[in-house]
């Protein structure tokens, strides 16, 4: 399969199985909080965010780097795993042992530290599953990680229905997490073991020594990645406590469920253009050009069509009790297509053996955002966090995209931007138009008046068909 189509075909199946996951996550978030109504929506989701921002210790960045370099020579997959495997299990330690001493400083109620310990066992059992989706994603076999995210997801769904049905309390609820995760590392292990070869423990310390020395900088810049967008929550909580962060919770949920768009995208292309930054500059610069394009073309219309109809989105999933996530939700929007595109540039700059730099460029977002949410929640609450959020992720883009510009080529986005931006008007004002009639009707008719206008303006050409059509393939 050239490279193209193998591209092609990983989108293909990770947008299945993420459109599988984004429809049980959807429910799983709109059941959850009804249930636990704002505050226990707000603990789960600070676990969720504490055990986030710390859980990147237990990756250091060697997934990231194990794709890189195994897509580029596969024979280097034994070696990898086996000693990720003993790095990682030191990991784990140090994660934990960050936790309990962070959770017990911060002096949380019982409840709140006993989720936060189950939350963090289940991302223990994610990241060591991520040790075999890393080779599966570099040999280009998404389709194994793609089974594994659609059982996550139907079991943590499957769970949270049976404890509503049984009115379990929200410690059950983050077991629910546990298991899911137990399961899908499992199943992740048999597959692996079965497709590729059965993962031995392996020690070679000048391997290790080389590896550490590799993924700092992937680990460094995840760190303040996640930091810079997870941290809001846990400096809401301590200023404003878990009903500000329920609210806040509430709207970003919904952002983070639309992040699986540039993920897919990014997980697809990332061992090619590994490949091409060796082997093909032209593919490379192919790659990113179309991946911008595609990217801008779905980012735009989600923020303007959840900007015009968020009270809408807000009162079918959470009903009127999240009222006040409205407004957070209009403008946390805004940061998908600021996301989508930083994520492909970011992918770039890895490809490229230049994730110091992402690392630097990651770095200054999250002091940014540290010292905005500093200054605003005080004042705004959440809402300052919203913004807080926004800014950050603008000028991460436009960094990101000037040394992009610089190593790979500078694109040419006037018209794209002109065009895209006439389609998004004439969509708002069809939705403005029609907003009192049936919300996912609605959405419909909205996204079938946006992709006409592309086609009449010319945005989307045969060759953008065509390789639409690969992808079902």
């Amino acid at each position: 399969m050239n490279s193209g189509r193998s591209i092609a075909k990983n989108i293909g199946v990770l947008t299945f199985a993420q459109i599988v996951s984004f429809l049980f996550g959807f429910f799983c978030v709109m059941y959850t909080s009804r249930y636990l109504g704002v505050e226990g929506f707000g603990i789960l989701s600070f676990a969720l965010a504490f055990t986030g921002i710390l859980g990147v210790f237990s990756e250091f960045g060697l997934n990231t780097l194990t794709v890189r370099e195994v897509a580029r020579n596969n024979s280097l997959a034994r070696k990898y795993v086996g000693n990720i495997i003993i790095i990682k299990s030191i990991l784990y330690i140090v994660f934990f042992g960050v936790i309990a001493l962070s959770i017990n400083i911060l002096k949380y109620p019982e409840q709140t530290v006993k989720v936060v310990y189950i939350i963090a066992l289940s991302t223990v059992f994610n990241s060591a599953g991520s040790i075999f989706n890393s080779i599966f994603q570099a040999f280009e076999k998404m389709e194994y990680v793609s089974i594994g995210t659609i059982v996550n997801s139907l079991l943590i769904f499957a769970g949270i229905l049976f404890a509503i049905y049984q009115k379990y309390d929200i410690i059950t609820f983050a077991s629910i997490y546990f298991f899911a995760s137990l399961i899908v590392l499992i199943y992740s292990y048999f597959v692996f073991s079965w497709k590729f070869f059965v993962p031995n423990v392996e020690l070679d310390f000048g391997f290790c020594k080389s590896v550490m020395q590799q993924s700092w900088p992937f680990f460094l810049s995840a760190i303040v990645d996640i930091v810079a967008f997870k941290v809001d929550m846990i400096m809401i909580e301590i200023m404003k406590g878990n009903i500000s962060v329920g609210y806040y919770s509430a709207a970003y949920k919904l952002l983070e469920a639309l992040m699986f768009i540039p993920g897919i995208f990014a997980a697809s292309i990332y061992p090619a253009i590994s490949k091409f930054f060796i082997s093909s500059p032209e593919s490379l610069k192919m790659v990113y050009q179309k991946g911008f394009k595609y990217l801008l073309i779905l980012a735009f219309p989600i923020a303007v069509g959840t900007t015009l109809l968020a009270n809408k989105i807000i009162f079918l999933i959470y009903k009127g009790e999240f009222v006040q996530s409205i407004f957070a939700l209009q403008i946390l929007i805004w940061t998908v297509p600021l996301i989508f595109l930083s994520s492909l540039l970011g992918i770039l700059l890895a490809s490229i053996n230049r994730q110091a730099l992402a690392f630097k460029i990651n770095f200054i977002g999250m002091l940014l955002n540290i010292c905005m949410n500093l200054v605003l929640i005080p004042k705004y609450n959440f809402i300052g966090s919203s913004l807080a959020t926004v800014i950050t992720s603008l000028i991460s883009l436009i960094l990101c995209y000037h040394f992009i510009s610089k190593y790979i080529f500078k694109l040419s986005l006037y018209k794209l931007i002109t065009k895209i931006l006439i389609s998004n008007l004439v969509m708002s004002l069809f939705i403005i138009y029609l907003v009192d009639i049936n919300l996912p009707l609605l959405i419909c008719i909205s996204i079938v008046i946006y992709f006409t206008m592309l086609f009449i303006s010319g945005i989307l050409s045969k060759e953008d068909l065509e390789l639409l059509k690969q992808i079902g393939v």
